[in-house]
């Protein structure tokens, strides 16, 4: 048999990426020759993925809670794939070290196509959260709730990880310290990051164990990634742009979709599951961990803007305002 001239060119090529490692292409091919067909149910790792739900109580409701919040999660990976991406100017490197692919700098066409696909993945988040709004018995949810504590959805590190690689830090601190932060040092405004006041106690305004924990774990590699994007975060990366660049409508449409999907819809819906699981006629029952939902999930409180310069005065002023005051009629 005569091998075409493409195969004999493919046959070069790998023999230079495994002598670049040391390796033996004769060995590889024996092993290509040796292994198995790969299955479906083997290359998604089905049996494993199916054996990550381990309920803590008998309620049946509590798988679902389960499931969704891993979707979630797994929807969290993809969106961080891709900001990591546009920081990079989508660099591509193989084990074998291996360059694949890499930019100088970033274009208009590649930020817009990686926007729209985060802003694909926060769409079909927010789109299917009825599957937590109303997918689930009060009952049983307010039950099984109390075998989860201290645990909470606000410990969801890669949510706080998408915003760190979004927008400047100071952009993420309380509104009523900005002003006074904006030449500060990393470390410093982080130490004011808006989420904190999500996990005090109702009573006191002392941290919450849920917040305590978070906070331990995850801190540090916090102040890394803001430290790391604070010259790449997508903010940036547009502003690296050619000014003309800057105005296109396909882009600018992008960004202003991301900024409304991951801070007004995305926080909304978490909202509307909370005030038909959590609000009562007089009074309202805590979250998880005793996070103090009626005042953190609102955007209105927070003012949590990536682009604020991307919006007019009076969007900024009525960031999802109107929607959150819809969601309280329903319920009066």
């Amino acid at each position: 048999m005569k091998f075409s001239d493409d195969v004999l060119k493919q046959l070069e090529q790998l023999e230079k990426k495994y002598k670049a490692i040391g390796q033996d292409l004769p060995s590889y091919l024996d092993g290509l020759l040796y292994s198995n067909p790969l299955d479906y149910w083997d290359y998604i790792q089905v049996e494993t993925l199916l054996s990550l739900q381990r309920p803590r109580t008998d309620f049946p409701d509590e798988l679902i809670f389960i499931i969704y919040h891993q979707i979630t999660e797994l929807y969290f990976k993809l969106t961080l794939h891709e900001l990591w991406q546009i920081g990079n100017n989508g660099k591509i490197i193989s084990e074998a070290g291996q360059d694949l692919g890499w930019n100088e700098k970033i274009s208009k066409e590649f930020l817009t196509e990686r926007l729209r696909r985060i802003n694909k993945y926060f769409e079909a988040l927010t789109k299917s959260f009825d599957v937590m709004t109303m997918g689930m018995e009060k009952e049983q949810f307010l039950k099984f709730r109390m075998a989860l504590l201290p645990a909470s959805g606000f410990q969801a590190a890669s949510y706080r990880k998408i915003e760190l690689q979004c927008t400047d830090l100071i952009n993420l601190t309380d509104k009523d310290k900005r002003e006074q932060l904006i030449n500060a040092p990393i470390e410093e405004q982080i130490k004011y990051i808006y989420w904190k006041h999500g996990a005090t106690e109702l009573e006191t305004g002392e941290k919450t164990l849920t917040l305590k924990r978070f906070e331990q774990k995850y801190m540090d590699e916090f102040v890394e990634i803001a430290k790391e994007y604070a010259d790449k975060n997508v903010w940036k990366k547009y502003k690296s742009l050619p000014e003309a660049d800057q105005k296109d409508e396909a882009l600018l449409k992008q960004m202003r979709f991301l900024d409304a999907n991951i801070n007004i819809n995305w926080p909304l819906v978490h909202y509307k599951t909370a005030v038909r699981y959590l609000a009562k006629d007089s009074s309202d029952v805590a979250a998880t961990g005793g996070t103090n939902w009626q005042k953190y999930l609102p955007p209105r409180f927070q003012k949590r803007i990536f682009f604020p310069e991307l919006w007019t005065e009076k969007e900024k002023d009525e960031w999802g305002k109107t929607w959150v005051e819809e969601a309280m009629q329903k319920i009066q």
